[in-house]
C-alpha cells in the first residue's frame, strides 16, 4: 500500500487518517513551527500517523489524531483529572487512565516550597497539566499553567466523576460549545472539568441537576448535535 503524501498541511486536516499515512511533509513548511499532539510522529520531513482516527488542528500550530478509545495515551500539555494513589517525600502517583501512572512533584504548584507542600489524602480528584510524556517513563504532571500560575488547577472537592472515551472528552472541549453542554447551560446551573484523559467531574447545589447533567454527557457520544438537544429536553422533562 502507497503513504498517501501530503502537498499542503491543510490536506489531510478533518480527514480520516490510517497508520502509515504521511499526513505532514516538513519540507514544504519551511518557515513554519509546529507542534504533534497524539498519533502522530516524525520521520525526518515525513509526520505520519501512528492510529487511525481523524486528523485535527487547532491554532496557532498544533496537529494530532483524534479517535475515540478508553486508555488515554499522555501528550504535553494536556489538561486531564488524575486520582492520587500514593504520596512519597518528592511526589504523588497520580492515576491518570493511561498505560503509567503520572507523578506530580510536590513543588509542582504556584508558590511550591519545601514549607508548604500540600497534603493529599489518597482518592483526592486533581486537575492537572501534563508537562512531560516520554515514551517508556513515567509522565510528569503539573498543578499550574505554563506560567507558573495555579489557574484553575488543583484538587476538585465534592461533586461526581465518571469517565468516558477520550473521543467524546475532546468533544465535550470543543469550540464552538459541543451542543449538550450548551443545552444543559441555558436550563442549569453546575459547574464541570473535562480531562482529556477520558474522565469528567460535574458539581452542582442539587443532586439531581448532577445526575441529569452526567446521563446527558454519557448519552451524547453517538447522537447528533439535533439529537443531543432532544435528549436534554427530554431528561429535563422529568425533573421538573
Amino acid at each position: 500500500m502507497e503513504n498517501k503524501q501530503s502537498s499542503s498541511p491543510a490536506s489531510f486536516v478533518d480527514s480520516t487518517v490510517v497508520p502509515g499515512d504521511v499526513v505532514l511533509d516538513l519540507s514544504s513548511m519551511t518557515s513554519q513551527t509546529i507542534k504533534l499532539g497524539g498519533g502522530l510522529r516524525q520521520d525526518c520531513d515525513a509526520i505520519s500517523a501512528m492510529k487511525a482516527g481523524t486528523l485535527r488542528f487547532s491554532k496557532p500550530n498544533k496537529y494530532w489524531i483524534e479517535s475515540s478509545q478508553k486508555r488515554y495515551v499522555p501528550c504535553v500539555e494536556d489538561t486531564i483529572l488524575g486520582i492520587v494513589v500514593d504520596s512519597k517525600a518528592d511526589n504523588f502517583l497520580i492515576d491518570i487512565k493511561g498505560p503509567a501512572m503520572g507523578f506530580l512533584p510536590v513543588l509542582a504548584f504556584e508558590g511550591g516550597t519545601r514549607r508548604n507542600i500540600p497534603k493529599f489524602e489518597v482518592g483526592t480528584l486533581l486537575y492537572l497539566r501534563v508537562v512531560k510524556a516520554n515514551f517508556g517513563m513515567n509522565p510528569e504532571l503539573s498543578c499550574t499553567d505554563a506560567s507558573g500560575k495555579a489557574a484553575e488547577f488543583g484538587p476538585l472537592k465534592d461533586g461526581y466523576m465518571f469517565e468516558t472515551s477520550t473521543g467524546l472528552s475532546r468533544k465535550l472541549l470543543s469550540s464552538p460549545t459541543c451542543p449538550v453542554l450548551e443545552a444543559l447551560g441555558k436550563k442549569l446551573s453546575f459547574e464541570i472539568a473535562v480531562g482529556l484523559n477520558g474522565r469528567v467531574w460535574v458539581n452542582a447545589a442539587s443532586p439531581d441537576t448532577i445526575v441529569v447533567v452526567a446521563n446527558a454527557i454519557m448519552n451524547s457520544e453517538s447522537l447528533s448535535g439535533a439529537q443531543q438537544i432532544i435528549m436534554v429536553d427530554h431528561l429535563l422533562k422529568n425533573i421538573q
